[in-house]
Order: C-alpha cells, then sequence, then structure tokens
C-alpha cells in the first residue's frame, strides 16, 4: 500500500510505499479523520500524529466520509454531494464509493501530519513550497498582511517565481479583484454616464415612434373618411332613382 502524506505547514506532499502489512495494523478498522500515531512506520516517524483523510483502491474508487462500512456501495448522489460532479442541472446518479472505514482494499491511502516528532522527514518537513496561490480580492490582502484601506496593496501581492534556466527570473502575480482605483473609479462613471445615454437615447426614440405612429393612425383615418361619403351619395342617389 502507497501512503501520500502531506504536511500543511511547509506545503510539501511526499508518497511512500510499505510493504510490510504489521506497520499498517494501526490504521485498519479506523474511520476517516481519525488521528492516528505513525510512531510504526519507523524510527523516523516518531512522536508523529496523522490524520487519516481518505483513500483510493486500484481502480481509483473513493472513500466516502459518513459511510460506515468496509466495502463498496452505491449511494445516491446529487448536486454538493462528495465524490460526484453533477453534468446536468438537477441530475442524480448512483457512484461506486468505498465507505470511510479503513481496509486492505485500498491502493493509495491519505495522511495529513497534525503533529510534527523529534526528527525532520526529509522531502516532507525539511523544505518549504512557496505559496502559489495567494488571495486576490483587495479586502482578503488587506486582512491577511493587517492594512488600512488608505496603503496601497499592489506590493503585497503574493506571486509565483518562474525561474527557468537561460531565462532572466520573473514572478507571476494575480490580478486583484475588487481593488478601487481612480482608473476603476472613471471607468465606473463612464459606464454609468453610458448607461444614462443608452436610456436617453431609448426615450427619445420611443417618443418619436409615437408620434410617427399618431401621425400615421391620423392620415389613415383622413383617407378613409371622402371614400366613405362618397359611397353613401351613391346609395342615396340610386334610391331616389327608383322613386
Amino acid at each position: 500500500m502507497k501512503l501520500n502524506i502531506s504536511f500543511p505547514t511547509t506545503g510539501c506532499q511526499k508518497l511512500i510505499e510499505v510493504d510490510d502489512e504489521r506497520k499498517l495494523q494501526s490504521f485498519y478498522e479506523k474511520p476517516m479523520a481519525t488521528e492516528v500515531a505513525a510512531d510504526a512506520l519507523g524510527e523516523d516517524w516518531k512522536d508523529y500524529v496523522v490524520r487519516i483523510s481518505g483513500g483510493t483502491d486500484r481502480q481509483a474508487f473513493p472513500r466516502k466520509q459518513g459511510v460506515l462500512t468496509h466495502g463498496r456501495v452505491h449511494p445516491l448522489l446529487s448536486k454538493g454531494h462528495y465524490c460526484y460532479r453533477p453534468r446536468r442541472t438537477g441530475e442524480r446518479r448512483r457512484e461506486s464509493v468505498w465507505g470511510c472505514i479503513v481496509d486492505a482494499n485500498l491502493s493509495v491511502l491519505n495522511l495529513v501530519i497534525v503533529k510534527k516528532g523529534e526528527k525532520d522527514i526529509p522531502g516532507l518537513t525539511d523544505t518549504t513550497m512557496p505559496c502559489h496561490l495567494g488571495p486576490k480580492r483587495a479586502s482578503r490582502i488587506r486582512k491577511l498582511f493587517n492594512l488600512s484601506e488608505e496603503e496601497d496593496i499592489c506590493q503585497y501581492v503574493v506571486g509565483k517565481p518562474l525561474n527557468k534556466e537561460g531565462k532572466k527570473p520573473r514572478t507571476k502575480a494575480p490580478r486583484i479583484h475588487c481593488l478601487v482605483t481612480p482608473c476603476a473609479l472613471q471607468h465606473q462613471c463612464w459606464r454609468t454616464a453610458l448607461k444614462k445615454q443608452c436610456i436617453k437615447k431609448n426615450e427619445e426614440e420611443t417618443e418619436e415612434y409615437a408620434k410617427l405612429l399618431a401621425k400615421r393612425m391620423k392620415k389613415g383615418k383622413e383617407k378613409e373618411r371622402p371614400g366613405t361619403d362618397c359611397q353613401e351619395t351613391e346609395a342615396v342617389r340610386s334610391d331616389s332613382f327608383y322613386l
């Protein structure tokens, strides 16, 4: 069985393979989200405490939290449920998932280090990975660095270093969302003025159309009147002829 161990403090993750079943006995019959001592994995893992966060089998069927069984089940899942992504609106489907209790049917077991021990694990606790996904919204950047509304937050954006061989090192930073700047205020005023201009133009066109329609209706009524008078006079003449 393989153990996918992550350490959120450093942002590192490591995949190790354990062939000895006796080392894995401490994880068996334990449900997900249970904290287990990792002393059985070796001397390097002394005083380490890990939390079981999930796992998959050889066919990539995941473990589902809340299903208190060992084997595979087929629950009816909908939008918002774990282990399912709907393709249509309101779609529900039965998916194959494993229960949350760990057994020997797993291919990969996911663990998260909760408490660090005495020794460092190479590639996991001795190195620190830079944060690639920093906050993008202006209010969250201010909250992270405890900044006031007047301070400029552009220099506090967390960037991602891009170092390639033979090229100049540079950093890639996300675009700040919901940032109020003079340019943003000017753009907002321009959009408001454009919207008012469109509304005024539509009102003028509506008035012109109403005037044109009333004019056409009036002309149509005037054209109908002479025709009706001629028909009435011809009818009177025909009646007087027979008299």
